[in-house]
């Protein structure tokens, strides 16, 4: 349990490194992370506060489109990626500002968040603990209205989009590129830090056996 909990943190902090990294190149943001800024700047508190909030009322949500009950164990690690995401923001990045950088500066910094974001979410998702209440939004979606896992997450991607839009949230090109080139990221990191994973684990050796 010490080995997975270690990975699962490792792998969250990675992830909201490269998060901080995609809002910092300031070319917008995450359709997520977009909407958690414009509800910062018109309601203050942090992002990370906000997207605490948000992800607790996402977790009721999912469970009125799966008629199932409530997963309250996702309220811890919600609240500990919380203050991740603020720590990243407000403590370590607090005095950066790229607004005013070479745009391929900018760039550079926005694929380079990507990248990160990636291969944070591959290796946080190795211990198979309980996922973020947002990751599990498109899939209750899908269930809900009989839509395919591509079609539930599009569909939430342009809403939350939009809401980001129109709200005044950080909409541009940190929103396109993860929409395009996260997914075969957190795929090419997985399929590699899946062998090492269960090499490294207590058991390693057997689980890895086992698992091929």
């Amino acid at each position: 349990m010490l080995y997975r909990s270690f990975i699962y943190l490792l792998g969250m902090l990675v992830n909201f490194f490269g998060v901080a990294l995609l809002i910092n190149a300031t070319l917008g943001a995450g359709f997520w992370t977009s909407f958690f800024i414009g509800v910062t700047d018109h309601l203050g508190y942090t992002v990370g506060f906000w997207y605490g909030t948000f992800q607790l009322i996402i977790i009721f949500v999912n469970a009125v489109l799966m008629k199932q009950k409530p997963e309250v164990r996702a309220a811890i690690p919600v609240l500990l990626e919380s203050l991740i995401l603020d720590f990243w923001l407000v403590v370590v990045f607090s005095h950066v500002d790229l607004s005013l950088a070479p745009y391929l500066l900018q760039v550079s910094t926005l694929l380079a968040g990507v990248v990160i974001i990636g291969l944070g979410v591959a290796i946080y998702i190795l211990p198979q603990f309980p996922r973020a209440p947002v990751d599990q939004l498109f899939l209750a979606v899908s269930a809900r209205f009989n839509l395919s896992i591509q079609m539930g997450q599009s569909v939430v991607a342009v809403f939350m989009t939009t809401l980001a839009f129109l709200i005044g949230g950080p909409v541009g090109l940190g929103t396109i590129a993860p929409m395009l080139f996260l997914g075969p990221v957190i795929q090419y990191s997985y399929t590699r830090a899946y062998p090492l994973y269960y090499k490294l684990h207590p058991q390693g050796i057997q689980d890895y056996q086992e698992a091929m």
